[in-house]
């Protein structure tokens, strides 16, 4: 298989098409994000990379103040509908935001999140870096993405190496000692391009600024 171009999936274009007239997910939050945050107490949280708001959605209605930010338009007026039909809109902000680019407010949140945002690795390091410092001290900084391994598995994943990072690999760009970090490579079911089962493996990176 010849390896696509990674800027295609870097471009509003994209990911407008991408979710297009109908959903793409299922609604609900992400298993690590339960995780991790269910024990947290709520605070001021930025959801990066918010699709169509499952995640936001179910922050807002454990009591968090989210932003929800996104390249895709679509994606995020999806958001908007979700948390009205939830009665939760007031809880929540959402931002029409180019990843590679924007900044988020310094020391602003108490939780921010990443699920599967994909960057070649120099715009995926720049993007981390600016998250951690977007979290207030005794915050969390939870960033998740597909294992490498993942890769091995035929069709599943673009060929793409460059586009994706173990846990550790995540937190080697940030400072040990004004951080706790934990890494993990969770397991979970998935099916390959066949629809046969498969094993499937997430990056986890959950680091507390110290």
């Amino acid at each position: 298989m010849d390896q696509p171009d990674p800027s295609v999936f870097l471009t509003r274009a994209y990911w407008d098409e991408r979710y297009g007239d109908k959903p793409v997910w299922s609604g609900n939050p992400n298993t690590q994000l339960v995780h991790h945050v269910a024990d947290l107490p709520p605070g001021t949280a930025l959801d990066v990379g918010s699709g169509e708001g499952g995640d936001a959605v179910w922050l807002a209605a454990r009591g968090w103040r989210v932003t929800g930010a996104d390249i895709s338009e679509v994606a995020l007026r999806r958001s908007a509908e979700a948390a009205e039909r939830a009665g939760l809109a007031e809880r929540l902000t959402w931002r029409q935001a180019d990843l590679l680019t924007w900044t988020p407010p310094p020391a602003a949140f108490d939780l921010v999140t990443a699920f599967f945002v994909h960057l070649p690795g120099a715009a995926r390091a720049a993007l981390l870096r600016r998250l951690a410092a977007a979290v207030r001290p005794g915050g969390t900084l939870l960033f998740v993405a597909h294992h490498p391994a993942d890769l091995e598995v035929e069709g599943l994943r673009p060929p793409m190496p460059e586009m994706f990072a173990t846990g550790e690999e995540l937190a080697e760009l940030l400072d040990p000692e004004a951080w706790t970090i934990t890494t993990a490579a969770p397991d979970r079911p998935g099916e390959d391009k066949d629809g046969n089962p498969v094993t499937l493996h997430d990056a986890v990176l959950r680091a507390v600024r110290t």
